[in-house]
């Protein structure tokens, strides 16, 4: 499908590895310029490597200050911002009943802080572009998910709500913004990877029993949908998440 993202400018947040360098290839296969962003500078420019013509961005966005320093420097390499994608996350937490109020602040800053600070910095320029914006969220924040953190769970249900709410905002610029909640996904240093190295029968026996597909998803069927999202053709779809889970939320 030609989705007509030719000399489209992209930036990637959390995008040195995983799902986010999965969008980043993908988006530059479709012909957009990316900048990739990360906090290790080394694995970001290994990755860099991977995405035709991309610049690295090094930068921790949960901090305000910094996320505001990496829009400048994607503005200043890219001219234009007309997709963002707001990757930064993870699922690592204490166990429920476990939690600080630091773990709580911690969690928080990586899984929705991440977002908001990188949309509001980047929010004018997205504006002048009538860009749009796909997050990445997780299925932990549309029901319980046995196992799966409260801390983790609750910041991803608070992404969830602002992607609903800002999408109110922002439609009457002609921006959308979009989520997309996956379920179990598998790569390189992943958890999941680790499980089947480590617990293998385990990790079987959860698939059976609980993901109707029986698989572990992968990160292009994360990308794919996210590229579709950043296009035209999906031009009339804003506030929306969408599942990419095998079938596991009931």
């Amino acid at each position: 499908m030609n989705l007509n993202l030719k000399n489209k400018k992209a930036l990637v947040t959390g995008s040195s590895h995983g799902i986010g360098l999965e969008i980043a290839k993908c988006l530059s296969r479709e012909g957009c310029v990316v900048a990739i962003n990360g906090r290790n500078n080394k694995k970001l420019l290994r990755a860099s490597k991977l995405v035709s013509g991309s610049f690295p961005i090094q930068g921790d966005v949960t901090n305000y200050k910094i996320a505001k320093k990496v829009i400048n420097n994607a503005i200043k390499n890219l001219g234009r911002i007309d997709i963002l994608i707001c990757n930064v996350g993870s699922g690592k937490s204490k166990k429920t009943g476990e939690e600080s109020y630091n773990e709580w602040e911690r969690v928080f800053k990586k899984n929705f802080w991440s977002v908001v600070n990188i949309v509001k910095e980047s929010q004018k320029f997205l504006i002048k572009s009538k860009g749009n914006i796909v997050c990445i969220s997780s299925i932990c924040g549309l029901e319980f998910i046995p196992g799966a953190p409260v801390t983790y769970s609750t910041a991803k249900s608070a992404l969830n709500t602002y992607i609903k709410s800002m999408s109110y905002f922002f439609g009457k610029y002609g921006v959308r913004i979009n989520g997309i909640a996956p379920g179990n996904i598998l790569f390189k240093n992943s958890i999941w990877e680790k499980k089947l190295k480590n617990q293998a029968n385990e990790t079987r026996k959860f698939l059976n029993k609980n993901i109707p597909l029986k698989k572990f998803g992968s990160t292009h069927n994360v990308a794919d949908l996210t590229t579709y999202l950043a296009s035209k053709k999906s031009e009339f779809i804003t506030g929306s998440i969408f599942v990419v889970d095998g079938g596991q939320t009931r």
